[in-house]
């Protein structure tokens, strides 16, 4: 009888730490779904939102956009509903440009980064909340970790955060979790780690800079309008495609790398890639893609 008593106990405590766990992604999951939920009414048909949501687009460029896209479609980046761009994306990606970063990856890690990452398919789990170190740790900061303890060359022209041989890995990386049809999946399991995912959200949607933008200003009421004859891109399914390859710049980047760049048209000056604010949001721009299918390494201007 006391054996069963003390199996119960046991068994309620487990199910109750669980359940506690859980509660600390409540909020998140509100702000994702309520996320979803805005992108996916937005574009259920863009020429008739085109007084609520996009009102300096032109008639003919709502025309041109799909319509009555899911949730999950949007994994694609602009490319979900930009017809006329996922033609040109889509000839590109019959001999991608990145071919060659992804074999350097796999031999990459084939030789040095194996007992960092015993599994390959892992593009999905990062951002994650290190506990340890009370703070978020991305991949790009775990495989410059990883080559830093193996005494490889760091920094500019070794393994960084933003670009180069740290994104080779990760399109490796990323190739596989595709190819294993991997998805989104950051985990909220502690208040610390609420609280970096609430830090994130707060700068994501706090304006910076001369010209007093957010990133929201683009990324979520601005997505889908027209800058520089590009389409400004969407948060949902922000992180799903990277790293991506520039064909402006010609060579991959990381998600540290492109926040930089977001942070500099901003009109403010970037933040280090190794900072609590760019991890933090990163955790922030991963959670609301979580559950999405992964698509990258893609290709990007």
């Amino acid at each position: 009888m006391l054996s069963k008593t003390v199996k119960m106990i046991v068994v309620l405590s487990v199910a109750t730490c669980f359940l506690y766990a859980s509660d600390y992604n409540t909020q998140a999951e509100k702000d994702r779904k309520a996320l979803s939920k805005y992108t996916v009414d937005k574009f259920k048909n863009p020429s008739k939102n085109m007084d609520k949501f996009f009102p300096y687009s032109t008639k003919k460029e709502l025309r041109d956009m799909k319509k009555n896209l899911k949730s999950n479609d949007f994994k694609n980046g602009t490319y979900a509903f930009d017809m006329i761009g996922k033609v040109s994306r889509d000839d590109m990606m019959e001999m991608p440009p990145f071919e060659d970063n992804v074999e350097k990856g796999k031999k990459a890690y084939e030789k040095s980064f194996k007992q960092c990452f015993p599994r390959v398919d892992i593009a999905g789990e990062y951002p994650m909340f290190d506990e340890k170190s009370q703070k978020v740790i991305t991949l790009s900061e775990a495989i410059v970790s990883c080559a830093k303890d193996k005494g490889l060359k760091t920094g500019k022209k070794g393994y960084n955060l933003k670009s180069g041989k740290t994104a080779d890995l990760q399109a490796y990386f990323a190739s596989v979790s595709q190819e294993n049809s991997k998805k989104v999946n950051i985990k909220i399991n502690s208040k610390s780690a609420q609280n970096a995912y609430e830090h994130g959200k707060k700068e994501f949607y706090s304006q910076r800079g001369y010209l007093s933008l957010s990133c929201a200003t683009c990324h979520v009421q601005g997505a889908g309008q027209r800058v520089r004859l590009q389409y400004l891109s969407q948060t949902l399914g922000h992180v799903t495609h990277f790293p991506v390859y520039r064909t402006g710049k010609g060579k991959l980047f990381t998600l540290e790398g492109r926040l930089g760049g977001c942070n500099r048209n901003m009109g403010e000056k970037p933040h280090k890639a190794s900072s609590d604010w760019s991890s933090d949001v990163l955790y922030f721009m991963a959670y609301m893609s979580n559950g999405m299918d992964l698509s990258g390494p893609d290709v990007r201007r």
